[in-house]
């Protein structure tokens, strides 16, 4: 089980921009392709900035000089790598205040660009994909509990476990599992352990 990575998310084929381009020529870049940022490349394909609305702007309430896209860029620029998770892309955004992040190759060369928007449309993905997910790779694969013991729905993203696990300490960590799947955003725990400490019907508990 694990995270989907930046490759599966990113757009492969990013907007961008050079060191010369025009203030202008950015403007309607950023207009036209409805993003709010191009990356900037030199002449290797490598990212050497960031253009964005927020640095569009500063540049004219400032009345600054500069006119082209080098000296308007937020340098250095933070990346990300294809084999990133998703979290470590969305932690590097928090960490960064930024809202995209160019992807490189282990050249440094551009070869995609990830959003915000990517990230939030794991939580579009489809309530049978989740099921199947929590079922096979955490219940059986991972905690190896049988199919048949617990019962897994999901409805708008919400998981809800309803069923028997053998140990009590297997509830909880079922819980957390669960909500490290993409495109969880709640899971609710109806989870029961008649063996450990309880007595089920015509048994007494253990001494």
């Amino acid at each position: 089980m694990s995270h989907r990575s930046v490759a599966d998310l990113m757009t492969p084929h990013a907007v961008v921009v050079q060191r010369g381009t025009p203030f202008k020529e950015i403007a309607h870049l950023l207009d036209e392709y409805d993003i709010t940022a191009v990356p900037v490349l030199d002449e290797d394909e490598r990212p050497v900035g960031v253009v964005s609305e927020a640095d569009l702007l500063r540049r004219q309430i400032a009345k600054l000089g500069a006119s082209t896209a080098e000296g308007i860029m937020t340098s250095p620029v933070v990346v990300a790598r294809p084999e990133w998770s998703v979290v470590e892309a969305a932690r590097t955004m928090e960490k960064h205040k930024v809202k995209r992040l160019p992807v490189v190759d282990d050249t440094g060369r551009l070869i995609g660009v990830i959003s915000r928007s990517d990230l939030v449309r794991l939580f579009l993905r489809r309530d049978r994909a989740i099921q199947e997910e929590v079922l096979e790779e955490v219940l059986t694969r991972t905690l190896g509990v049988s199919p048949s013991a617990v019962t897994v729905d999901v409805a708008d993203g919400t998981v809800t476990l309803t069923g028997t696990v053998e140990h009590t300490s297997l509830a909880p960590i079922a819980v957390r599992l669960c909500e490290s799947v993409d495109g969880v955003v709640e899971v609710v725990d109806r989870l029961t352990c008649p063996g450990d400490g309880a007595s089920t019907p015509g048994q007494e508990a253990p001494e």
